[in-house]
């Protein structure tokens, strides 16, 4: 595979916003990694991919398993020459009103596992492939944050399905501010940004909440591409609302609170992977 050309993974990419995505994204130049957990439909979306000109190969894994994500980070880095975007898309929402609380395979709060730790882990992992071609990642966050409580951040007392996904959220954005100014300062050309792409989109993860769409896959594309490609701004360590650079919650500009996050990040990965 020529390492000329611009190389793209998206995580979460076999439905949804993930697929809108990629589709848009599908062009001679541009080869994408499509990260899915179904083969079949990983491999429809390749095909789509590579019928509109574009390049595509498809990588498995299930980001519920810290050690699939290892995986992973592990075939990309053997695999691909070159990695100029990450977007970490994949997710999962707050489940059905009222659902009971879930664990990930490596006995972890379900939703701070996948909505965060993964990109998390995939983050620190590629990090120095996307530094050979000053590369960008992109964390597909949400307007819905809530802020983490440090001392239960697992929700093992009074789980709320809805506070699950919003923490897990505002976790991403905390750590989008933290990696951006430890690579500033590192003199990185690396850029890290978040963005809620649109609200509600006719996503599997809306219906099984029993909420009403208001925004179309689409849309939420269109956005996302805006970072993917630098066109959003110049600048890192930003949260945007759509096209617009926006303030997240107020724990995300809390020194202590993004240290807390990155000791936490650390820990959570070591007790599963040594």
């Amino acid at each position: 595979m020529s390492n000329q050309l611009r190389t793209i993974l998206i995580t979460g990419s076999t439905t949804g916003h993930g697929q809108a995505l990629a589709e848009r994204l599908a062009g001679p130049d541009t080869l994408l990694l499509l990260h899915g957990r179904d083969e079949q439909r990983a491999g429809e979306v390749r095909d789509r991919v590579r019928a509109a000109g574009g390049q595509a190969e498809v990588l498995l894994a299930d980001l519920a398993d810290l050690h699939e994500v290892d995986g992973l980070a592990t075939a990309v880095l053997a695999d691909f020459p070159r990695l100029d975007v990450l977007v970490n898309n994949a997710g999962i929402g707050s489940g059905p009103p009222g659902a009971p609380r879930e664990q990930s395979a490596d006995g972890l709060e379900l939703r701070l596992a996948v909505n965060y730790l993964a990109g998390y882990h995939l983050n620190t992992r590629l990090l120095g492939r996307l530094q050979e071609a000053d590369g960008r990642i992109v964390n597909v966050s949400s307007i819905g944050q809530h802020p983490i409580d440090f001392a239960d951040p697992q929700l093992l007392v009074d789980y709320d399905g809805g506070r699950a996904y919003r923490q897990a959220k505002l976790a991403q954005i905390l750590h989008t501010i933290d990696l951006a100014e430890q690579l500033t300062a590192a003199g990185s050309t690396v850029t890290v940004n978040a963005l809620h792409p649109a609200t509600l989109m006719p996503t599997g993860m809306v219906a099984e909440a029993l909420l009403p769409t208001m925004s179309g896959v689409d849309e939420g594309a269109t956005t996302t591409l805006a970072l993917v490609s630098g066109a959003a701004g110049a600048g890192t360590g930003r949260f945007y609302n759509g096209l617009q650079e926006a303030r997240a919650d107020n724990q995300a500009y809390d020194p202590k609170a993004r240290e807390q996050l990155r000791a936490l990040s650390a820990e959570l990965v070591r007790s599963v992977l040594g």
